[in-house]
């Protein structure tokens, strides 16, 4: 291919996705996954681990916290299998379902086994030769692909022209990857207390087809024996995909212009409680919580204050209640809600849920009711006779 040709479809790759970008509205409302590797691809390896297998546990632990927590956003996976799927194909997956966000999960690995953390990348120019070494490895892949000359335009991964070259590409999609990127590692880092290696840029093959911001997800080094019993472990696995849910949850806030959860969703439905709850009750509608009704008069509109939600019903007198007052529940979109505090005004309600962040639980807002009934609070306010 000549020069002048690569030059013009660079151009008019660069013009496409500048104008597919303004033209996109702001949601968030499909997310493609993509477990690293897979099939003859086993990705690094580590003294007992394989990162084809761990980012693909990753993966589906966490499309299933997306299909429990946030029902109005579809998942598409790349493979959900031990398959092997080439780089263009997954991009072009995600092309065709005209997805909003590519989260691409890998582990990372080097020749010191005291190296550790967790970094993620976005396509860009590179920073740094350790930058262009981690692209290098991943975008190896591609050789493994047949006819991985024609699909690449005859991208040699080893040339650091070409990584530059394809980073470039990506640039109308950079400023929401980077902004994915740092959310992503304020949970792992700040909530799971990995090592921070930081938010970086790279020609990433994977990240440069997308149309649309993407971020490759490096969740920690298997050739470090600390990170790679964490990756290894259910509990390690269950923590970094819940971490990148919540961090795909303030994403699509910040994108589509949201204030923080006012509805009670922050309290997150892992996909084990929801099994446990589904083959416990077999699908049967719930029974009431007597206390939950008890003196309350069907006319009455009141303010109480909501701190927890579960998929099963808890006694009132829980010890997951410890030291919280009038607590009552109620059963509301699918979820066992929990409230303290029953008050003629939204004032009383507001100091309540005051102490209540005080005491830890910080998602805690205040909730309408007719008699037994949850109402919105402007319902309430109109009923009540106040402004």
């Amino acid at each position: 291919m000549t020069e002048k040709r690569i030059l013009l479809r660079f151009l008019i790759l660069c013009l496409l996705l500048f104008v597919v970008n303004i033209a996109s509205a702001q949601k968030v409302r499909t997310v493609v996954l993509d477990a690293g590797h897979g099939g003859h691809d086993t990705g690094a390896l580590g003294k007992n681990s394989r990162e084809k297998d761990i980012t693909l546990a990753i993966v589906l632990k966490l499309r299933d916290y997306i299909h429990e927590n946030m029902k109005d956003v579809k998942v598409v996976l790349t493979r959900d299998d031990d398959t092997f799927v080439e780089l263009y194909r997954r991009a072009k997956i995600a092309n065709e379902k005209k997805a909003d966000l590519f989260i691409s999960v890998h582990c990372n690995s080097t020749h010191s086994t005291s190296v550790y953390g967790v970094e993620s990348f976005v396509m860009g120019l590179h920073k740094s030769e350790a930058n262009l070494a981690v692209a290098k490895a991943e975008n190896s892949a591609i050789l493994l692909e047949e006819n991985y000359v024609e699909q690449y335009d005859g991208f040699d991964p080893n040339s650091p022209e070409g990584n530059i070259f394809f980073s470039m590409m990506q640039n109308a999609f950079l400023d929401k990857s980077l902004a994915f990127a740092g959310k992503v590692q304020h949970q792992l880092v700040d909530n799971l207390r990995m090592n921070n290696r930081g938010v970086k840029q790279a020609g990433f093959l994977i990240l440069y087809k997308t149309a649309m911001p993407g971020v490759l997800i490096e969740t920690g080094f298997i050739s470090n024996a600390k990170d790679e019993k964490f990756l290894l472990s259910e509990k390690g696995q269950d923590q970094i995909a819940q971490a990148i849910f919540k961090a795909l949850k303030e994403y699509k806030n910040f994108v589509e212009n949201k204030v923080a959860d006012q509805n009670g969703t922050d309290t997150i439905i892992t996909p084990k409680q929801v099994s446990e709850t589904a083959n416990a009750k077999n699908s049967k509608k719930p029974e009431p919580n007597p206390i939950a009704t008890k003196e309350s008069d069907p006319a009455k509109v009141s303010f109480r204050v909501q701190f927890a939600m579960y998929p099963d019903n808890k006694p009132v007198d829980s010890k997951n209640f410890k030291g919280i007052n009038d607590v009552k529940m109620y059963y509301h979109g699918g979820s066992y809600k929990y409230t303290s505090g029953d008050f003629n005004t939204m004032d009383d309600a507001l100091a309540l849920r005051k102490a209540l962040i005080a005491k830890g639980y910080k998602d805690a807002f205040v909730v309408a009711f007719m008699g037994n009934d949850r109402i919105t609070n402007e319902e309430a306010k109109k009923l009540s006779g106040k402004k």
